[in-house]
């Protein structure tokens, strides 16, 4: 009877134990789970697209997808606030599946983008240095103003700053940097070309006088000397065929013709030497004076005074010289033209009282000079 009742209190208690682990089971499972997996994956991705530099290449979604992680994890916090079982993790999830959808997004965009910004850099880099050459090119000796000089060198410090940004892997910046060095170069270049294409106007008068005075070279087979303003040369012809050619410098504003005295301007037109000045007539080593102004001159500068364009007490230049002391790398005389002694001295024993002197602007037309 004893034995009996032991074994229906076992068989009762091992009932009751087993009740109670499958109730705890149940209570267990029933505890809502959050869902950390889906919160860890959105944090690998938030770091993978920052690695990418989407918070900078692709900022929209980066940030959609960081304030969507932050949401997340602000909602965790406060499901932990409830009790164990009335907690509640979809909204959690929710974020954090939105979060790690951005980020990929974000990521992918952002090595597109940073990928067509490094071409354009790249592309855009070498347009503007192109830009660059060409302005050294054409423009290097030639008087542009101040203000456009200006924006050329700060078009080019920042060209520089935007290559070393790009080496630096900084490309938002370099873009930046890239598009003022744009504006700044591509509106200083069109507003030099613009001033040389205006310049260039007056070929058709150079031309005609230059082939003048080479055919009349060659029918009188006498030397005759032509100084190519742009080129900054001094040729010499015999007979019409060039002989010598040297390089010269000349007034610091030679750009166009000389209209008044002091306007540090050389002349274009056809002249002929004067008069000749040994080392002991001139402090430039020796000098070629040239008959400027001439009979055309002095009627230019009439009719400029005439129109207004000149001021009434406006006097007209003189005293024009092809003379030494040239070699200093600079325009800088008042308006005449400087060779080095050594060139000086061919030229000065070459020529003689009547020689032509040609002064123009250029031997080549400017599509010429371009290409």
């Amino acid at each position: 009877m004893r034995i009996k009742k032991s074994w229906k209190r076992i068989i009762i208690t091992v009932v009751i134990l087993a009740l109670i682990s499958l109730a705890a089971i149940v209570l267990a499972r029933s505890i809502p789970k959050p869902p950390e997996e889906k919160v860890t994956y959105a944090r690998i991705a938030l770091s993978e697209a920052t690695s990418n530099k989407a918070d900078t290449y692709s900022k929209r979604l980066y940030h959609e997808a960081k304030a969507l992680y932050d949401s997340a994890m602000i909602n965790w916090q406060e499901e932990n606030k409830r009790f164990i079982y009335f907690r509640n993790y979809e909204k959690v999830a929710g974020f954090a599946e939105l979060s790690a959808r951005k980020a990929e997004q974000a990521a992918k965009i952002s090595k597109n983008n940073v990928l067509d910004l490094h071409v354009y850099l790249k592309q855009k880099s070498d347009q503007l240095n192109t830009i660059a050459e060409q302005i050294d090119k054409r423009f290097a000796s030639y008087p542009l103003s101040a203000e456009v000089w200006k924006r050329i060198s700060k078009g080019r410090m920042l060209l520089k700053e935007s290559e070393v940004a790009y080496k630096k892997g900084q490309y938002s910046q370099a873009k930046v940097k890239i598009t003022e060095s744009e504006l700044l170069l591509n509106d200083s270049f069109e507003k030099a070309n613009a001033h040389l294409k205006e310049y260039f106007n007056s070929f058709p008068d150079w031309k005609k006088w230059s082939d003048r005075t080479i055919k009349e070279s060659r029918q009188n087979q006498n030397y005759a000397i032509i100084i190519d303003k742009y080129s900054r040369k001094c040729l010499v012809y015999l007979g019409g065929i060039k002989k010598y050619e040297y390089h010269v410098e000349l007034g610091k504003n030679w750009v166009g013709d000389k209209r008044e005295k002091g306007d540090k301007a050389t002349p274009e037109g056809m002249y002929k030497v004067v008069k000749k000045f040994g080392s002991n007539k001139t402090k430039y080593h020796k000098a070629l004076l040239i008959n400027y102004p001439n009979e055309t001159d002095k009627e230019e500068f009439k009719n400029e005074i005439a129109k207004g364009t000149l001021p009434r007490n406006a006097k007209i230049g003189s005293l024009i010289e092809i003379h030494g002391d040239g070699g200093r790398g600079i325009d800088w005389t008042e308006g005449c033209i400087s060779l080095t002694n050594s060139d000086m001295d061919v030229v000065f024993k070459l020529a003689g009282e009547g020689t032509p002197v040609t002064i123009i602007g250029s031997m080549i037309n400017l599509n010429q000079l371009i290409d």
